[in-house]
């Protein structure tokens, strides 16, 4: 970068100043809002661009003039191993992968994320999958936009309240600019993160998704978008397989979701990189031999589906002269969106960077034709095979994110219009409450828990789960040792105006605690002063407190205790000091302010 860059970056900021100092605090949030919408929107045209530049010269521009067509199988190799090496040595082996991360960011950090992540995901996804990791942008995208919109925040100083509401807005200005869908980018943001819906919340969002949508329409082309411009009429005789079909989207997404956490487990417990990323692209490149629509994030192969030209999805595959028989076809296309979940797994679990996002719709564009093709093989020759096909991604796109609004205008964005609203809604409702039902968490918010973070769209709830046990330790209390005699007791009560003291023994641990108001009787007894000691007038029956209680757990503790101040022990019992009552809802007090 010149020194003439740098005084354009310095001028830049100070106008950036200045505005933030001549407006009041809402006015420069909509600013800001549009500033983040339009660079995270440039950062999605980027990755998407990226990706599509390392498709278009490295697989159409020199892979296709090589003899060998199975060469493709060995690009993720290259994709992965350089995603591992660069997270490794550049990023200290820490990336934050999904939108778990920005959850637990806005629960538990203030809404802080770190400025790397404003470039890491952009620069590890697009080299996953623009090399055939079978894995989706979309959740890296998310990642950069709200990172984005942290930053700015900070850089600005701006409070918790606004600082969350950028970062949301830097999210949906990245997948409305990635889908050219502003409504869909909102609804995200608002489903997905978990922020207040209301009026003041939706008007930076709005905005912020606005002007990403405008970047990703000035600069991508429309062949880098997954856009249809065709669908048939929806016909209300059709309802009943809309419902079976929603039945199995959220049948499939359950499977979905349940077999991609167990393939990605199953590689994150390998130990040696190496060993992962080999053992990782080895299996990758023996699934992509069969079923090269997994190679990518699969927006062509879905795009092949609803155009009726399913056997493109088996071109270069070792089974392509299987194709012509309409049943095998039907029987391959099946095979191909069930294995996704495989794939996907392989490809984060084995070190690669992406998301579930694609992914999602692949299967449900696959689901979807081979339901209605299925019906049209059995002799009903009316179903619409592209309907469905459309439709269904929405099922299975709600059912693995918890996120019925968005898929529902996503695909009514991404059709280019309302024709299919109703089906959509239906399909997306009902795949979304049969999920539920069996998960009532989503995929994202089941990986926090398993962390100990506590998220919810209850505001009271998330409020009381930011507060973290450690900042409201209190290690103020005199110490007492079971062999102190009561004169030794005596003298600590002299030199502290507490009522509770902790008795420890030697090796630090809890032993019990005195009770100011159990001892006052002996305490006026001179002749016990020498002859009782800790041991002997100590409380064992202690409620204490884990150091990984959550809050909840720890309210519970008091409300049934009836104590007022409680002590809080590793889980060896080791002494570590007090929580009080008072101190909850005093924190409880400042975040409510601070998140209004």
């Amino acid at each position: 970068m010149t020194f003439r860059d740098l005084n354009k970056l310095n001028y830049i900021e100070k106008t950036i100043i200045w505005i933030h100092d001549t407006i009041d605090a809402r006015q420069f949030l909509i600013f800001s809002s549009i500033l983040v919408g339009l660079t995270a929107g440039l950062a999605s045209v980027i990755l998407k661009m990226f990706v599509h530049l390392i498709k278009e010269y490295v697989l159409d521009g020199y892979l296709l003039k090589v003899d060998f067509k199975f060469v493709y199988l060995f690009l993720p190799f290259i994709g992965i191993g350089l995603t591992i090496l660069i997270v490794k040595f550049f990023f200290q082996g820490k990336l934050n992968r999904g939108t778990a991360s920005i959850l637990f960011s806005v629960a538990k950090k203030g809404s802080f994320l770190a400025p790397r992540q404003m470039y890491s995901h952009i620069i590890t996804s697009a080299l996953t999958v623009g090399f055939g990791g079978s894995a989706g942008l979309e959740s890296p995208i998310v990642s950069t936009g709200s990172a984005i919109g942290s930053n700015f925040a900070q850089r600005y100083k701006l409070s918790y309240k606004d600082r969350t509401l950028l970062l949301a807005a830097g999210a949906a200005g990245g997948i409305a600019g990635a889908f050219n869908a502003p409504i869909a980018g909102v609804l995200f943001a608002l489903e997905v993160l978990l922020i207040d819906i209301n009026i003041s919340a939706f008007i930076p969002l709005l905005i912020a998704s606005a002007s990403g949508t405008l970047i990703s329409k000035i600069l991508l082309k429309e062949s880098v978008l997954l856009y249809f411009d065709f669908r048939q009429p929806f016909d209300y005789h059709n309802l009943g397989y809309y419902i079976i079909m929603a039945l199995l989207a959220g049948i499939v997404s359950i499977y979905h979701v349940n077999f991609f956490n167990r393939v990605e487990e199953r590689f994150e417990k390998i130990n040696s990189l190496f060993k992962k990323w080999l053992l990782s692209c080895c299996c990758l490149a023996l699934v992509l031999a069969f079923f090269p629509s997994l190679y990518g994030e699969g927006y062509d192969s879905i795009k092949n589906l609803a155009n009726m030209q399913s056997y493109l999805l088996f071109k270069d595959s070792v089974l392509y002269g299987l194709t012509d028989n309409r049943l095998v076809l039907i029987l391959l296309v099946l095979a191909s969106f069930l294995l996704k979940a495989v794939a996907v797994g392989i490809t984060l679990g084995g070190g690669g960077n992406g998301g579930n996002f694609a992914p999602s719709l692949f299967v449900g564009a696959g689901l979807g034709f081979v339901f209605a093709s299925t019906l049209q093989l059995l002799g009903f020759q009316d179903i619409p095979v592209v309907n469905f096909t459309l439709v269904t991604m929405a099922g299975i796109l709600s059912g693995v994110f918890h996120a019925p609004l968005t898929a529902i205008f996503l695909i009514a964005e991404i059709t280019g219009g309302y024709e299919l609203i109703i089906p959509l809604m239906l399909v997306s409702s009902t795949s979304f409450a049969f999920v539920k039902y069996f998960h009532p968490e989503s995929i994202e918010i089941r990986k926090l828990k398993k962390r100990g973070a506590i998220i919810s769209d209850d505001k009271d709830t998330t409020i009381l789960a930011k507060i973290e046990v450690t900042s409201l330790l209190d290690k103020s209390f005199s110490e007492i040792r079971p062999d102190d005699s009561l004169r030794q007791i005596v003298e600590s009560v002299k030199h502290s105006k507490r009522n509770t003291y902790p008795v420890i023994d030697k090796k630090g641990c809890l032993f019990g605690i005195i009770f100011l108001d159990d001892i006052r009787e002996e305490m006026f007894d001179l002749k016990l002063y020498d002859k009782v000691h800790a041991r002997e007038l100590v409380y064992k029956r202690v409620t204490k407190i884990f150091i990984d209680d959550d809050i909840f757990t720890i309210m519970k503790k008091f409300d049934e205790s009836g104590q007022w101040n409680l002590p809080v022990v590793e889980s060896d019992n080791s002494y570590l000091g007090f929580i009080a009552k008072s101190s909850i809802l005093t924190k409880y007090r400042e975040e409510l302010i601070l998140s209004r």
